[in-house]
């Protein structure tokens, strides 16, 4: 068994289901279950007995698999299966011997063990998206009218409502389900092409045994080997990458609106989480620390892919490698910041009171856009900008409302546009329309 070294990062948020399916097992699972799936093939297509391919599913098996020994005679070889094939022949009985891995070359095995591990973790990331997607989906409805300032350049800009906000985020998560639905199904691909890509190995019937073969393993085939072509593997790891990322999107949210200064979030509430060592007030946004660590992390990972690409020739040297270490730390990250994203919005707590009290911060300046558009018929647009701007530099200087200090500075026939204070309730746009397009969006992507 290899060494294993402590990931503190995803030890403790990551995605225990994803995780053990890049464990050492699962990886060495994968690689017998092709075998396996191959023998069976080829004995349905007459280039093997029956019999020797029967035993042959017998004991490919983790059971026969000296785990010590394989990682031993993998650091001489440079490659693990070599080493897997020769312990699962000694384990056959001496008449089936000499049929295992039968035409197969070392990466044929391990691509399609890899595409295996891909689908399936595609199919847990699916899982996760979905469970973030439904707990944000319900947050934007329920807040859909919950007034709170945008923001630009970190400073307040107009009014929106909470809802509307999230309705970016969910929009962003079933483009990103569309996009993982199809890296899976590209990167979920069998590879039987033999040493070369060529298949000879493999006879005539090579077509129809990776036909075969792709139908036991629930992949799909091809008849174009891409031994060197990484793409559909680099556009996996690239789409968790980019999953992750628009996870430290909302987790960076999550944290700025839960500054003191401004508290109008914050994470679920517990006894010492988050709490300081030595401080005892504090109440730190963990969880979406811990996302932003990953999605960071994930994506500085996502750049190797590249230079994996590289590969030149009919095989690999020393690019394939990239990919050992990159793309199950790809995958682990997303699944952890995607479950912890989950976490994180599942238990949000949201302070209304906040949001409307924080409108108010910059003397109601927030509503400055509002006025000058009012204005901006009767005076066209960058006539009222002007206005508006030296009003509202008035009312920093004075502390006076905006109205107050803009009504004098303008014809009489004119004030009446600006009578009475405007609410940011006036200046919404249309928050439901955008709250029920990402809804639809969203529901487009349920099974």
């Amino acid at each position: 068994m290899l060494p294993h070294r402590f990931e503190m990062l995803l030890g403790l948020h990551g995605d225990r289901k994803t995780d053990r399916l890049w464990s050492e097992d699962a990886t060495i699972h994968s690689w017998l279950r092709v075998e396996a799936a191959l023998a069976t093939a080829q004995a349905e297509l007459g280039v093997l007995r029956a019999e020797d391919a029967a035993a042959i599913v017998d004991v490919a098996v983790p059971e026969h698999i000296d785990t010590e020994r394989l990682w031993r005679e993998a650091r001489t070889v440079g490659y693990p299966i070599l080493s897997l094939v020769r312990q699962l022949d000694e384990a056959l009985p001496e008449e089936h011997r000499g049929h295992l891995h039968y035409g197969a070359t070392t990466q044929d095995i391990m691509d399609t063990g890899l595409a295996l591990q891909l689908a399936e973790s595609g199919t847990r990331l699916a899982e996760l998206l979905t469970r973030l997607g439904d707990a944000l989906a319900e947050l934007a409805l329920r807040h859909q009218d919950t007034v709170i300032a945008g923001r630009t350049h970190a400073l307040q800009a107009v009014p929106t409502t909470f809802g509307a906000k999230l309705a970016s985020y969910l929009a962003e998560l079933a483009r990103h389900h569309e996009r993982l639905t199809a890296a899976r199904s590209r990167a979920g691909v069998v590879s039987l092409f033999g040493a070369g890509g060529t298949s000879a190995a493999y006879g005539d019937q090579a077509a129809a045994l990776r036909g075969r073969v792709a139908q036991l393993l629930g992949l799909t085939s091809t008849e174009v080997p891409w031994h060197v072509a990484r793409d559909c593997l680099a556009e996996f790891g690239l789409v968790c990458a980019l999953v992750a990322a628009t996870c430290a999107r909302f987790a960076r949210e999550v944290v700025d609106l839960s500054r003191t200064e401004i508290a109008e979030v914050a994470e679920a509430a517990g006894h010492h989480r988050g709490a300081s060592s030595t401080m005892p007030q504090k109440v730190n946004p963990i969880e979406s620390e811990a996302v932003i660590g990953m999605a960071g992390t994930a994506g500085a990972l996502s750049s190797a892919l590249f230079r994996a690409m590289e590969a030149g020739h009919e095989r690999a040297a020393g690019e394939w490698q990239i990919e050992w270490q990159v793309l199950p730390q790809l995958v682990c990250l997303c699944a952890g910041a995607l479950r912890t994203c989950a976490s994180t919005a599942q238990g949000l707590q949201v302070f209304p009171e906040a949001m409307r009290d924080n409108l108010r911060a910059d003397g109601g300046l927030v509503m400055a856009e509002a006025y000058m558009m009012r204005l901006a018929p009767a005076l066209g647009r960058e006539r009222a900008h002007d206005v508006v701007y030296a009003a509202v530099q008035r009312c920093r200087a004075t502390g006076a409302p905006l109205a107050e200090t803009l009504a004098p500075h303008l014809p009489d026939h004119l004030r009446g546009t600006v009578d009475g204070e405007l609410t940011p309730d006036s200046y919404l746009g249309r928050p439901r329309a955008t709250v029920a397009a990402a809804l639809a969006a969203w529901s487009g992507t349920a099974p």
